[in-house]
């Protein structure tokens, strides 16, 4: 089984080729937007594995949270390439793809989902415990356990979540960001079972409805109008 997997979820986007359990993965040029460079990278990186489009059996892509254009860019290649070849999509979440790439068993996923706020899951071997949710850091509901290991950007852009979470956290890893690896190996073992979706019914999860604070939000933050 040969899969194909994108994400664009933040600025430091990613692509990877699932062959026969084997993976590869590139990085997107950082200085060029995601919408310029994927294609090129994903017919580059096939070759590279030895495949062409037509041995592909589904496309992947993470699903969200994380940026709006991001989002819009990875399941809008998805689908164009699934419609093109009649492949099944599998929409996969951004955050259960750090989970795994984490390596760990109960992990806090923050991602920076900017305008003060943080995207947040909480894993469980593998399994979301509850809904992604968006929220201030203040608000970050803290688990009730020790031995937890927190990851994602959002502990780069808000520093208090360490204190906030110190008594729960025993391994922090804020370098951790999305990864199309993770999303492929998430992506294989759904697309084996026969857990697509048609391109269709692709779609981005955003979480988050609103893509900018208004000028009043952010004078009442302490920003400028």
């Amino acid at each position: 089984m040969n899969l194909l997997a994108i994400e664009t979820s933040t600025e430091l986007g990613s692509i990877a080729v699932w062959r026969e359990g084997e993976l590869l993965s590139r990085v997107c040029p950082a200085t060029l937007a995601h919408s310029e460079t994927l294609l090129p990278l994903i017919s580059a990186t096939l070759r590279e594995a030895g495949l062409g489009f037509a041995d592909l059996h589904g496309i992947a892509f993470a699903a969200g949270p994380g940026s709006f254009t991001g989002l819009r860019v990875a399941c809008g290649v998805a689908q164009g390439l699934a419609f093109a070849l009649d492949l099944p999509v599998i929409p996969v979440g951004t955050l259960d793809a750090m989970a795994l790439a984490s390596g760990s068993e109960r992990v806090i996923v923050m991602l920076d989902a900017r305008m003060g706020e943080v995207y947040y899951g909480l894993f469980s071997q593998g399994l979301p415990l509850a809904p992604v949710v968006v929220c201030q850091p203040s608000a970050v509901p803290i688990p009730d356990s020790p031995g937890w290991h927190a990851c994602g950007n959002g502990l780069v852009a808000y520093p208090a979540l360490r204190q906030r979470l110190a008594a729960c956290v025993h391994l922090w890893q804020p370098e951790l960001v999305p990864d199309a690896g993770a999303v492929a190996r998430l992506a294989a073992p759904r697309l084996a079972r026969g857990e697509g979706v048609d391109a269709a019914d692709a779609t981005p999860l955003y979480v988050r409805n609103k893509v900018a604070l208004t000028v009043a939000e952010r004078l009442a933050r302490g920003g400028k109008a």
